[in-house]
């Protein structure tokens, strides 16, 4: 049983939900009635219910024949338009999908005594990490989610030092979703006049991934918090599987107002990183989205960010620049723009304005 807390007293909440593990899925399940002062968002914070259009929707692809020019067509438009889109009939096994759920909810069921382990002060890797919040030691505000990050560098290295309840599951449904991760970038490539995908450019477009297993516990005030705040991705893609909650909300372009992404049975949500805009110069966009709390359910979610390595640099492509664009943006090295993203609070956008020229 968790240790009775003064709710008052806020670094001994810190210290509850950060440092031993327990996570904000031990705080809910003291079934608090009240909402912490910590996880208490400033207003323009939360997203604004009466900015949610009702009865629309990003794009739902059918990728049971990627070559088919129609639906190259319907990737690339969804990458220019929306930034997201969702893809059904994409080749990873429906079981695999499950599989990764139930092991997501596996880990997060374990004691907090097991779970601190895998925090970044008690890890002997760094490439693993069990996280509260966003960045807890910049964050003011903490945002109602626990994760554990797991950056892949090898089988070997996974087999090591990733949770072993957990860890097969992850690289299955990595290994499975590899074949889509390249149909995609295969077919968003040649708008960028790019024709292929090869030994020359994949190591860049994809040369590292990180995988996350997100847990939003039911939370008592969730009209007061953020599941995740505002903010775009860093990555080339990312590849994500929701399960059937829901809470997912994206930005329209050059908009206000927000769409939700309703869970779709069997279906996974892709949606552009910052590297991708970067590299087509801004023709593809990279967009805000945000995820509420749920005060009803438990949710999980699992992430595959797909990344440049770390020792790229990253700019505007040439083949892009050579049709006689003016760049937007100016070359940096991937890992530079990884750390700005890491130093502050999930803010819109704001992250991309390292990049600009």
């Amino acid at each position: 049983m968790a240790p009775s807390i003064s709710f008052i007293d806020t670094d001994k909440l810190k210290t509850f939900v950060v440092d031993d593990g327990h996570g904000v899925k031990g705080l809910s399940e003291l079934k608090i009635k009240t909402l912490p002062e910590l996880f208490v968002q400033p207003c323009e914070k939360r997203l604004d219910m009466s900015k949610v259009v009702p009865h629309e929707s990003i794009p739902v692809i059918d990728m049971s024949d990627p070559e088919d020019p129609e639906v190259m067509k319907l990737i690339c438009d969804a990458a220019e338009n929306w930034g997201f889109f969702q893809v059904v009939n994409h080749g990873v096994p429906i079981r695999v999908l499950d599989d990764v759920k139930e092991a997501t909810k596996r880990f997060f069921s374990l004691p907090a005594d097991e779970k601190k382990k895998y925090l970044f002060k008690n890890n002997p890797t760094k490439n693993v990490r069990l996280v509260t919040s966003f960045i807890p030691d910049v964050d003011k505000v903490f945002e109602w989610k626990d994760y554990l990050s797991c950056f892949y560098v090898s089988d070997d290295e996974a087999f090591a030092f990733w949770p072993s309840v957990c860890r097969d599951q992850l690289l299955e449904y990595m290994k499975e979703s590899e074949p889509l991760i390249k149909t995609l970038l295969k077919v968003l490539i040649t708008r960028l006049d790019t024709p292929k995908l090869d030994e020359t450019n994949e190591p860049f477009l994809m040369g590292s991934r990180r995988i996350n297993l997100n847990y939003y516990p039911i939370c008592p005030n969730p009209e007061l918090t953020v599941g995740v705040g505002s903010h775009s991705d860093v990555s080339t893609l990312t590849i994500l599987l929701q399960d059937e909650t829901g809470g997912l909300y994206v930005r329209k372009l050059d908009s206000d107002n927000w769409v939700h992404v309703p869970p779709i049975k069997g279906s996974l949500t892709i949606n552009i990183g910052d590297a991708l805009q970067i590299m087509s110069n801004g023709r593809y966009k990279s967009i805000e989205h945000h995820v509420v709390a749920n005060g009803l359910e438990n949710r999980v979610s699992v992430p595959i960010f797909v990344n440049p390595r770390p020792s790229d640099v990253i700019g505007p492509l040439p083949q892009v620049i050579a049709r006689g664009e003016k760049a937007l943006y100016k070359h940096l090295l991937y890992s530079d723009y990884v750390k700005h993203f890491y130093r502050k609070p999930h803010n819109g956008k704001d992250t991309i304005d390292f990049a600009k020229v």
